[in-house]
């Protein structure tokens, strides 16, 4: 039997439209599906880390399809995921790297597979961005971080260093201080330890600093202070924290101790209670700023994670010839990095 034709030249008009919309319509989810990027994170365990790739997702929606992967803080899975990704002939990588040392093999294997990365939160040497025109980097200056830390010390213990304030509680005009510093050799520990105490020594502040590792992790932390506790009591002024995420495990194994206890009677804890001890952190996590608004943690320096993620996304879009540079909202320097500043985060 012979299919029949709408006769009427209105309704066969129609019926064309129509045919020419849905195929319009399926031509544009084809192009949705295509353009594919790979989210490869070092450690999802990261509470900042977490919350970055959560950004991420929510800016690229509707924008490219996102495969993601979680490495378990193992560069040898890492790579697995990434060689992964590359047989699936993806357009773009997305790469949070365990250990930024391992950036040289991935930047050249992506070179070879003509496919663009960009790195984030680990900074890659300098000299392995430089190997490939199509490798960039999207984070914040990690010297800023200390730097804000140390300033936001200094005005706590009354931006004198001749004569500080009640906050020295032994009157020896020496702040006695505990650094809790990420994983040893991390490029961001390092600096962030390092520029915290350059600070304070260019200040002309008087600083006795016991430094300890706990691997940017909360139980980690809290293991630590259990042990600071009993070697030195209550005979410590500041913790100065490389992230929010060990602070927190801090003021968990102190308020267990004893400390942050409402000693004047106030209703809430702050500076004016007996056994305060100032914590500041990195990140801004939404439990630290949870504990700044409680009393517990003085403060911390913003690592914008939603800031660097939208770049991160525009950034994409970029190489992706989804947008042109000139519409980008945070500047590409250099061809190669995108810098988010700092913000210290308080209670004022």
């Amino acid at each position: 039997m012979l299919e029949q034709h709408p006769k009427d030249p209105a309704e066969r008009h129609l019926i064309i439209i129509l045919t020419f919309i849905l195929l319009l319509f399926s031509l544009s989810s084809c192009s949705d599906t295509q353009t594919r990027v790979g989210l490869v994170l070092y450690n999802e365990s990261d509470p900042f880390v977490y919350n970055y790739a959560r950004s991420i997702e929510e800016h690229a929606q509707g924008v490219f399809s996102l495969s993601r992967a979680d490495s378990g803080n193992s560069q040898i899975l890492q790579n697995e995921q990434i060689a992964q990704m590359l047989d699936q002939k993806l357009d773009l990588l997305i790469i949070n790297p365990v250990d930024r040392l391992s950036v040289y093999s991935i930047i050249k294997r992506q070179r070879e597979m003509d496919i663009p990365v960009i790195f984030f939160n680990r900074e890659p040497l300098l000299k392995d961005l430089d190997l490939w025109e199509d490798a960039y980097y999207v984070g914040a200056k990690a010297e800023q971080s200390g730097r804000l830390q140390a300033e936001l010390i200094m005005e706590l213990f009354g931006n004198d260093p001749r004569q500080l304030n009640r906050f020295d509680k032994n009157g020896d005009n020496v702040i006695q201080a505990i650094i809790l510093k990420g994983e040893q050799g991390h490029q961001d520990a390092e600096i962030r330890t390092s520029e915290v105490l350059r600070i304070f020594h260019d200040q002309g502040y008087a600083m006795e600093a016991v430094i300890e590792v706990a691997n940017w992790e909360s139980t980690q932390a809290y293991e630590k202070m259990e042990q600071i506790a009993k070697t030195f009591g209550t005979d410590f002024e500041v913790i100065i924290s490389n992230n929010d995420a060990m602070a927190i495990g801090a003021i968990k194994r102190m308020k267990e101790a004893g400390f942050f206890t409402d000693t004047n009677g106030n209703g809430r804890i702050d500076p004016l209670d007996e056994l305060w001890v100032p914590i500041v952190g990195i990140d801004g996590i939404s439990e630290a700023v949870e504990l700044i608004e409680y009393g517990y943690l003085y403060g911390t320096v913003l690592n914008d994670s939603n800031s660097q993620a939208q770049a991160v996304v525009e950034l994409s879009e970029y190489l992706l010839g989804l947008r042109k540079e000139q519409e980008m909202t945070y500047r590409l320097l250099d061809d190669t990095y995108v810098w988010i500043d700092y913000k210290v985060f308080t209670l004022d």
